[in-house]
């Protein structure tokens, strides 16, 4: 009798025309040792950002950066306050004007504010030219304005972008016979609020505090050097024996203090669980690995998006910018390492975003090449490279940000802080803690990791924000 190719297939059973000739794997099964994998976890990521973070020892859970001090007034933005479509500026943020700085007048501020004229922008549409009087202060509530201006070779320039909360023109406060340096040109439609120096001269004859902030205003800052900070007066390139300055070095009175976050959650193993199914794998073994790793996805998601200490939110604004065109660029790349061009360690990006940037790449004809890390290719921009970080938020407009920093105590960089040496210590900054059996005869540890993050001066970190990862080709 011929056997044909069907009769041996898995699904074929024996009858009285083709009878078993062998035995089953159905019934062979019983016999063997099935091979089984460690327990799988979807959610695990490859967390660079905790990897390539140099981290300080934090005793006793708070970590103080002292700074030398900086006489920057606010945070550089104004904030407005929107009801329905109409917008005003706060006055208390006029405050973020530089001739306005420090000034607090609770009756001239209010007037300044109500004074300001809310005027809606199209795409394309010039606000102010080149070589035109500046006789107007602008305040960007909503949009995105490019500044341009003539090069040395008489070509177009570009010199920055302006978007949500920034503003130019507040000379027009100071003097009436300035012009404006630069063309602005708005890239979106926006909202922008306006106030003419004709207004401001009719509030200025009416108020003496202010005329005073305005005379003031020339000896503001005079102190200070190109980053704000309290200057040291040094002698060079003299001859003979001349007096030589004396001086000293300022710090912050009140310098920031970071707290340890903590990342907690209570582990339970039945203990029949934990003695009868402990082969070949270790039952809390396992359940403390996984529990592990979530923990430290949320804390890599914590150093990320935390409103107190998360980098996200802890760029200092003027070390913000947005995309000139909407896709992360090579361009913006340039223009973040414009920023920190001090020793920059790595880019952080969305995956999504890192494609992005790449199809811009190869949009130019330009193929960067990867650097290897630690046996891992990954790839860079100007031979710094750019780590992937799920934790980066996409918005529902599809846009992300790309983290740009510099790491170290040493280089005055971004620093991860946890404290080592803790009691029932598992791995550094992470400690599990039996909490005992229950009367149900549930086992349970309390599983702990504390961290938080730390700009040591606001050029060690920048961000691209708004990139556009969806746009279509």
């Amino acid at each position: 009798m011929t056997v044909t190719e069907s009769d041996t297939s898995p699904g074929a059973s024996p009858d009285a025309e083709h009878p078993q000739l062998s035995l089953g794997r159905a019934a062979a099964r019983n016999l063997a040792t099935t091979t089984k994998s460690v327990p799988q976890m979807q959610g695990i990521s490859s967390r660079w950002l905790l990897k390539m973070l140099e981290w300080t020892q934090v005793n006793g859970g708070t970590y103080r950066v002292n700074r030398r001090l900086n006489y920057t007034v606010g945070d550089g933005r104004v904030t407005f306050e929107k009801t329905g479509a109409q917008i005003k500026v706060i006055p208390a943020e006029l405050g973020e004007l530089p001739p306005l700085n420090g000034y607090d007048d609770e009756e001239v501020l209010p007037e300044l504010a109500r004074r300001f004229v809310q005027r809606e922008v199209e795409p394309g549409e010039v606000l102010v030219e080149f070589g035109h009087r500046a006789d107007q202060v602008f305040l960007i509530a909503h949009g995105k304005i490019t500044k341009s201006g003539p090069g040395a070779y008489g070509e177009d320039t570009a010199l920055g972008v302006v978007k949500d909360g920034d503003f130019f023109g507040a000379q027009a406060l100071v003097s009436a016979d300035g012009i404006w340096e630069f063309t602005a040109k708005a890239v979106t439609a926006g909202t922008v609020l306006t106030l003419s120096r004709q207004v401001f001269e009719q509030i200025l004859e009416q108020s003496e505090t202010l005329r005073a902030q305005i005379e003031n205003t020339s000896r503001t800052g005079a102190a200070a050097n190109d980053s704000g900070e309290a200057e040291i007066d040094i002698s060079s390139g003299h001859d003979g024996e001349p007096v030589l300055p004396g001086t000293f070095v300022d710090y912050e009175s009140s310098p920031r203090e970071y707290e340890l976050s903590v990342a907690q959650t209570v582990l339970r193993v039945h203990t029949r669980v934990s003695d009868l199914y402990n082969q070949p794998m270790d039952q809390t073994e396992q359940q403390l690995r996984l529990t592990i790793e979530a923990l430290r996805e949320r804390q890599e998601h914590e150093m990320v998006n935390n409103t107190d200490f998360g980098l996200l939110h802890n760029a200092d604004f003027s070390q913000r910018i947005p995309t000139r065109t909407g896709p992360p660029t090579p361009d913006d790349f340039d223009d973040l390492l414009s920023l920190v061009w001090k020793e920059p360690g790595f880019f952080l990006a969305h995956p999504r975003t890192i494609a992005a940037f790449s199809r811009e790449c190869t949009k130019a004809g330009i193929y960067p090449t990867g650097v290897d890390v630690g046996g891992h290719k990954v790839p860079a921009w100007r031979g710094v490279p750019i780590y992937p970080c799920n934790k980066i938020p996409v918005s529902t407009t599809r846009t992300s940000s790309v983290l740009l920093m510099r790491t170290g105590e040493q280089n005055q960089g971004v620093v991860g802080l946890r404290e080592i040496g803790l009691p029932d210590e598992y791995e550094p900054g992470l400690n599990v803690r039996f909490m005992g059996i229950s009367e149900h005869a549930i086992l349970s540890y309390l599983v702990s990791t504390y961290y938080s993050a730390a700009v040591l001066v606001p050029d060690a970190l920048a961000v691209l924000e708004a990139a556009e990862v969806g746009r279509e080709s």
